[in-house]
């Protein structure tokens, strides 16, 4: 058990310290992330020290559980694949201008449009591509229409991490834990929506009253200040729209239809490429857009997921767990497994936090809850809590915006703590 505990605190100070001083290292000019070069150490060191054995890890890798990592990543790369194919064809940066565009000379009117565009694109999509989309467009419009981009920074990666609750394939966290517990994409919903609205009302303005005095602040026409972004071809968008749209509607249904969700994402995902790549060599064009879209894929996440749960696995098999849930169980399981989660999120990153506590939140499905609602608030206060929150800080860097940790702290405290705490208040009250 000891050696277990160790392990997996030496595991998850390397991640943390991956992500703030190495995020990748170049082999061979191949660009490696370093949190999953540390998880697989981490993973390996398990297995060498006993803590868990390699046929254990390979008879827990290939049941046929929903809890499966391989099927969840199976299905939570099908979908970004299905969201970053529509990007490729400029989906998200056309609707990043035309609110841009209407917004003219009110940046109070900007900052609402641009809350409300990301907030519904994320349900539908995923919270990684819109801040990956939105935030070079920000940058880009704000520096030539010559205002301060921050407000709608923080405005688009609030909204982003916020909404991404509302529906399981928001977030690759709230798949993970959803998808172990058993929960089904309608029930999840059910659950689920009113801690959303109640945290995207408070976050809007908590929001809306930081930048305030930023907002009030004359400007000039921002009509003429956007390019104008085109969808560049529009059977390959419509193709996307119904792809992604009946992906999204059959998996509500799939608890009736006995269908396992990560099969019909992946057949979703696999047949669009196909079907994209028809089209595009009957019209003899370049496979450009499908290349790149397959190329985006996170196919990082994939030794990084893996290895966290053999080193989880090894925390299993040692007892550790069992400690840990105990521990927990102490006060009222939404509370307690909320709080610790959005907590453990800001210390290890939001994904191996969902695999640990995928482990842990088993007491019941209000701490399973309580974990994603902790697992996508937590991006919110810190850098450190989710992926998005690292590729975000990175970006402006390259962009030359400056959001040092403690500004990005300081902000975050203000926005996250109020909402992870009005969320977790309608989750007891309606669970």
């Amino acid at each position: 058990m000891i050696t277990a505990g160790i392990l997996l605190a030496l595991t998850c100070i390397g991640i943390v310290t991956a992500v703030f001083y190495k995020p990748s290292l170049s082999l061979f000019k191949i660009s490696l992330p370093t949190t999953a070069i540390v998880a697989v150490i981490g993973a390996c060191l398990m297995m060498a020290f006993g803590v868990v054995s390699p046929l254990t890890v390979w008879r827990n890798l290939t049941i046929n559980t929903a809890v499966n990592p391989i099927k969840i990543l199976v299905l939570f790369i099908s979908m970004t694949l299905l969201s970053v194919f529509l990007d490729e064809l400029n989906f998200f940066s056309f609707f990043a201008d035309f609110i841009l565009k209407r917004a003219k000379t009110s940046l109070i009117k900007l900052f609402v449009s641009l809350y409300l565009v990301v907030s519904i694109l994320t349900i539908f999509t995923s919270n990684d591509i819109i801040v990956l989309t939105f935030t070079p467009i920000i940058c880009f419009f704000s520096k030539r229409a010559k205002i301060n981009p921050l407000p709608f920074l923080f405005c688009e990666f609030v909204a982003a991490n916020t909404w991404s609750m509302a529906l399981i394939v928001g977030n690759p966290t709230n798949i993970y834990l959803a998808t172990g517990a058993g929960i089904g994409f309608f029930e999840y919903f059910k659950i689920m929506l009113l801690p959303t609205l109640a945290c995207g009302i408070v976050s809007f303005i908590i929001l809306f009253l930081v930048f305030y005095k930023q907002l009030k602040m004359p400007i000039n026409s921002l009509e003429n200040q956007v390019e104008g972004a085109k969808i560049t071809d529009k059977p390959l968008f419509i193709l996307g729209i119904i792809f992604l749209g009946s992906c999204i509607i059959l998996l509500a249904v799939s608890s009736y239809l006995n269908i396992e969700t990560y099969l019909i994402c992946l057949s979703f995902a696999v047949t669009e490429i196909i079907v994209a790549t028809i089209y595009k060599l009957i019209k003899r064009e370049n496979l450009k857009t499908v290349t790149s879209a397959i190329k985006r894929a996170p196919y990082e996440l994939i030794p990084f997921v893996l290895s966290m749960f053999v080193v989880v696995l090894g925390v299993e098999k040692s007892g550790l767990s069992e400690l840990i849930c105990e521990f927990l169980s102490k006060g009222n399981s939404i509370f307690t497994y909320g709080i610790s989660s959005f907590l453990a999120s800001n210390l290890i990153n939001n994904i191996p936090m969902s695999v640990l506590f995928s482990s842990l939140a088993k007491v019941n499905l209000g701490a399973v809850y309580a974990s994603i609602i902790g697992s996508n608030i937590g991006a919110l206060f810190t850098p450190v809590g989710a992926l998005a929150g690292i590729m975000w800080c990175n970006m402006l860097k390259i962009y030359s915006v400056k959001v040092s940790f403690l500004d990005f702290t300081k902000k975050g405290c203000l926005i996250a703590v109020p909402s992870i705490l009005i969320s977790l208040l309608v989750l007891f009250f309606i669970i």
